[in-house]
């Protein structure tokens, strides 16, 4: 069963160089043909009703052979009524809990999949590095520059809710982040939706998520709802994916992706998206904050954060676990890829980030993964995967920071 199947400043953003992916290819923008008319914040509040958005389901699944469109299910007419409201979330206070390994450990991998160069170090995007925190694992043996992180700044919110104290491994539903939310999406007269992200960026205005999520001519009226739950549908608005003056999305997934199929380049499952102002004219890192993108992070982490909306669940669920290198065996779907074990995790959490050192204040923390990649982020509910972060998705990022610039 793939995860997809069931009913600012220029500093702001971190970006740590590694090595590459296989065969070289650029990242293309404006893949989806959208509707014609305008798409605009309103537009897309008044399409994505309370309603429609608690009728979505998470997309079907996404087809191996390239080129080849999938069947999605008509529309289904009769709206779900809304949901009675779940009890108001507590402010954060995240524990602390002991972490199990989900298999024997591995020692920190800097290097990315295995056709990329090793040699390439981590660098910093940002020109001032801060103090590296204290729940990064132990060094690896070669003498091999930090990773620097510089903070995004972060809007002035709400009290965050209380991040579940479950054990290590275990996924809990709880209130959200706002720096998180669902990605909805038309396709083939059905409304969908995965999960995707806010990444700091220069324009203050990029999320992220998994490439399958979004991929396909036919993916219309985009949009992102921060921390989205039944119970409050919109909390800080909606915030419409752009479209071209060709009526296009703005969405950049790398050009292999698209040609060689999702499984073999499901190394390469990442996709980013520019949105637009939300009704009053905001930003969306603005609004929300955003998670710094990392690259040439390694495989092995201590301590990672999962979150994702499942599938029809009212809320969003989380999880932290240490997270390990998986390698492909079958040749038809090669790569490595991170791999974590957290409960509950079916569809509709594709492009779910994988965060570290995620702080409970700014409720903000750095992205080295999305749920994606290897059978589209997991066959499994109970164990998930993400493309690893290498200079790819770092130059499919710059990609896309450059296109959200020039529009």
């Amino acid at each position: 069963m793939r995860r997809t199947l069931t009913v600012a400043a220029a500093a702001a953003a971190l970006l740590v160089s590694a090595g590459p992916l296989p065969a070289a290819g650029a990242g293309s923008a404006a893949a989806a043909p959208a509707a014609a008319g305008r798409w605009g914040a309103h537009e897309a509040e008044s399409y994505w009703t309370p309603e429609r958005m608690a009728s979505a389901r998470p997309l079907p699944p996404v087809p191996p052979q390239p080129g080849v469109a999938p069947e999605y299910p008509a529309a289904d007419p009769v709206r779900i009524p809304p949901v009675p409201p779940v009890d108001a979330p507590e402010p954060l206070d995240p524990p602390e809990p002991p972490l199990e390994p989900v298999e024997a450990p591995e020692p920190p991998e800097p290097a990315p999949v295995a056709a990329s160069s090793p040699s390439d170090t981590p660098t910093v995007g940002a020109p001032e590095p801060a103090a590296t925190p204290s729940v990064l694992p132990a060094p690896v043996p070669e003498p091999v520059p930090t990773p620097s992180i510089l903070p995004a700044p972060a809007p002035v919110r709400p009290a965050l809710p209380r991040i579940p104290a479950a054990g290590p491994g275990v996924g809990q539903d709880f209130g959200g982040l706002p720096v998180v939310g669902r990605m909805f999406l038309v396709k083939g007269g059905g409304s969908y939706f995965c999960t995707a992200s806010v990444v700091a960026s220069p324009g203050r205005n990029l999320v992220i998520s998994a490439a399958h999520c979004l991929l396909g001519s036919d993916t219309q009226q985009v949009a992102f709802v921060p921390q989205y739950t039944r119970a409050k549908p919109r909390p800080f608005g909606m915030f419409p994916v752009v479209r071209t003056a060709a009526g296009r999305s703005k969405i950049w997934i790398d050009q292999r992706y698209r040609t060689q199929g999702v499984n073999r380049a499901a190394a390469l499952d990442v996709a980013f998206a520019q949105v637009g102002p939300g009704a009053k004219g905001l930003r969306v890192q603005d609004v929300v904050g955003g998670n710094r993108l990392v690259t040439g992070a390694g495989y092995a982490h201590a301590r990672a954060t999962l979150i994702g909306h499942p599938s029809t669940a009212a809320r969003p669920r989380l999880c932290v676990n240490r997270t390990t290198k998986y390698t492909s065996t079958d040749a038809r779907i090669p790569g490595s890829f991170l791999r974590i074990a957290c409960t509950g995790y079916p569809g509709g959490t594709s492009g779910g980030p994988f965060l570290l050192r995620l702080d409970g204040r700014t409720g903000t923390g750095d992205v080295v993964g999305v749920i994606g990649g290897w059978k589209t982020g997991g066959d499994k509910s109970d164990v998930s995967y993400s493309s690893y972060f290498g200079t790819d998705i770092r130059k499919l990022y710059e990609k896309a920071v450059a296109g959200a610039k020039a529009s």
